[in-house]
């Protein structure tokens, strides 16, 4: 039987590799894909013919490529141009298809920004981490972190009474708010104030980012005067203090761009580290002159099945196309620059941005990047604290042939037997992916909780999505996880199971022999569980995971009992359409008792509702 399984492998990898001497020796993109016609990598090569027929010569191939010619059954191929054009054209093809065999950059780190949208009526001053390039806007920073960027634009708005409610509920007011009667906003939603006013002192407010805090500084001083001449002390009191944190924040940003200055402005030096096991980047961001601070992003070694400074230079190009920073003037790094710098020039958003090798001026920089990135990995992998090392040893736990990227975590959740939910949590190289979470409503069921038959339910109902993980965990036991294997034994599905459970184990403190809670694995075909304390990465990743799952199980579940509680009063309140109810069920996060005793205002405020709807709402529930 092995033999025939050699002799079909070898055949196929003998197809490929004459259809690979067939392409031609221009520039281009491949696409490899497996026996369902899913692509699993995107390359590009200078020379197509001789880069792809390289995975299917013998020779000496690292153990991913080993993997990845394994799994592909075809090829496709899309000339260009020029290298740099099939540069641009892989990271689209890579958006598009999210090859599991592409190294992909995560950038979870983003720096805040105060933006100002003039699209909208009496505009307001917004704290954004992800900025979107729009016309006719405001853009102030970015920050740097640790900055009370947020504190100091919350004094602003409350300071100068600009508008702090968004756009949907400035158009549907009809009274001005609880802000208005405490004297923290002007109510321009009713016409309270002239625009030419509100934009006036909207731009005294933003004088504080504009290098003119003399302005401002003069405005809130003639107002701290001013109540204290009526005697309103404590506004006064509150003012001064407004101030004493806005001049620490201006001499704080003052001292910070005094640091950089006469080096580059708006640039980014970039420098990486190989290791034994593991590669490691960092990017130097500087900003208006100020060095905001770094960003690192590490990846396994052997995750790279083309050469490693080529590949890099990919990323950097995928992490510059997604970026939602402001971008630099100037990219600075030490090899790839022609490549980058051409395919920076093909796109709109990328063309101004100038790569270039790095100046006496910013060599610094550069020494501090390439050391940011050895220690953080010497950091990180002294303290097992590395992604790698847990899903790599969840591999080898598992009996699979790769490490695992994909993880899917399963948790039901009951409330007194009804109103059974469960939630699917996805992590991505052991980070969570909240745009894959799902919510399942699931049946409930007359012998009350059957967590087996629920489990069942909402694996069954997994599968029909297709786009199937590497490995499904189930937090519970034996009986969850047998659960699961049931299921996946019936659909013919090959993917491994385990559960995350607790177990109660003797453990001495002094002189003490008390018992303590340790987290285990629970893996089919092994007698004795694997605990989670024996592997600190591969602990991180699965608690997270569990707590996850916990966290977004209930909220669901909280969310249906309050509907089931509350609906039955909801419901005689007159005047209230399905819209309606749902917004009061949504703002709802108090008793009826305690609601009770709000006031038409108060009730209008917590629930966003008119103020017909919140005295019909006092009618049913006094």
């Amino acid at each position: 039987m092995g033999d025939i399984v050699k002799t079909r492998r070898d055949a196929r990898i003998m197809t490929l590799l004459e259809k690979a001497k067939s392409l031609p020796l221009k520039p281009g993109c491949y696409l490899m894909k497996n026996y369902q016609g899913k692509v699993i990598y995107v390359g590009k090569a200078k020379k197509l013919r001789s880069r792809v027929t390289t995975y299917f010569q013998q020779g000496a191939k690292s153990p991913k490529t080993e993997i990845l010619v394994s799994h592909i059954r075809e090829f496709d191929f899309v000339l260009t141009e020029t290298e740099a054009e099939a540069l641009v054209l892989e990271n689209t093809l890579i958006k598009k298809h999210a090859p599991k065999y592409n190294v992909m950059m995560r950038d979870d780190k983003s720096y805040p920004y105060i933006v100002v949208d003039h699209n909208e009526p009496f505009p307001r001053p917004q704290y954004i981490r992800r900025y979107k390039k729009k016309k006719n806007c405001d853009v102030f920073g970015p920050f740097t972190h640790g900055s009370n960027i947020s504190e100091i634009l919350r004094i602003l708005i409350k300071s100068f009474k600009l508008r702090d409610c968004s756009l949907r509920e400035f158009r549907s007011r009809k009274d001005p708010c609880l802000l208005y009667q405490i004297k923290q906003c002007s109510a321009p939603c009713v016409d309270y104030i002239e625009k030419e006013n509100y934009e006036q002192d909207l731009k005294t407010a933003l004088s504080f980012f504009k290098g003119k805090g003399r302005i401002g500084f003069k405005y809130l001083e003639e107002k701290m005067s001013e109540h204290a001449t009526k005697e309103e002390f404590e506004v006064a009191a509150m003012l001064r203090d407004h101030i004493a944190t806005i001049e620490q924040f201006m001499e704080v940003s003052a001292q910070k761009n005094a640091e950089f200055a006469g080096k580059e402005t708006d640039v980014d030096v970039i420098s990486y580290h190989v290791g034994d096991t593991e590669v490691d980047l960092a990017i130097y961001v500087m900003r208006q002159g100020t060095l905001l601070g770094h960003k690192n992003f590490h990846f396994l070694k052997d995750d790279f099945v083309d050469d490693i400074t080529e590949s890099l230079c990919n990323v950097i190009f995928s992490y510059y196309v997604e970026s939602h920073d402001i971008l630099p003037k100037k990219v600075v790094l030490e090899q790839g620059q022609g490549i980058l710098q051409e395919a920076f020039e093909k796109l709109n958003e990328l063309k101004n941005v100038k790569v270039i090798k790095p100046t006496k001026e910013l060599q610094s920089l550069l020494i501090l990047a390439t050391d940011q990135a050895k220690e953080y990995q010497r950091v990180r992998q002294q303290n097992e604290d590395s992604v790698y090392i847990g899903l790599t040893k969840l591999g080898e736990l598992l009996g699979m042939r790769e490490r695992p990227k994909t993880l899917e975590c399963y948790d039901v959740a009951i409330f007194q037997g009804s109103s059974p939910t469960a939630a699917q949590i996805v992590f991505e190289e052991g980070k969570p992916d909240k745009k894959r979470y799902r919510h399942y409503h699931l049946q409930e069921r007359p012998e009350g909780n059957n967590d087996f038959a629920m489990m069942e339910e909402v694996l069954s109902r997994r599968i029909e999505h297709g786009d199937l993980p590497d490995v499904f965990i189930v937090d519970g036991g034996k009986g969850q996880v047998s659960s699961f294997e049931k299921v996946l034994e019936e659909k013919g599905i090959d993917i491994p199971v385990c559960g995350l459970a607790k177990s109660k184990v003797k453990g001495s403190f002094k002189d003490n022999d008390i018992k303590k809670s340790e987290e285990r694995l629970l893996i089919p075909g092994r007698i004795n569980p694997f605990f989670l304390n024996k592997n600190k990465s591969l602990f991180k990743i699965m608690t997270q995971m569990r707590d996850e799952a916990h966290r977004f199980s209930r909220r669901l579940h909280h969310k249906g009992e309050k509907k089931k509680l509350f609906s039955s009063w909801v419901d005689q309140i007159e005047g209230v359409g399905p819209k309606t109810k749902e917004k009061i069920l949504k703002n709802l996060t108090i008793s009826k008792e305690e609601l009770a005793k709000k006031s038409v205002d108060e009730l209008i405020e917590q629930l966003k509702v008119s103020r017909k709807v919140a005295q019909n709402i006092l009618k049913v529930i006094s």
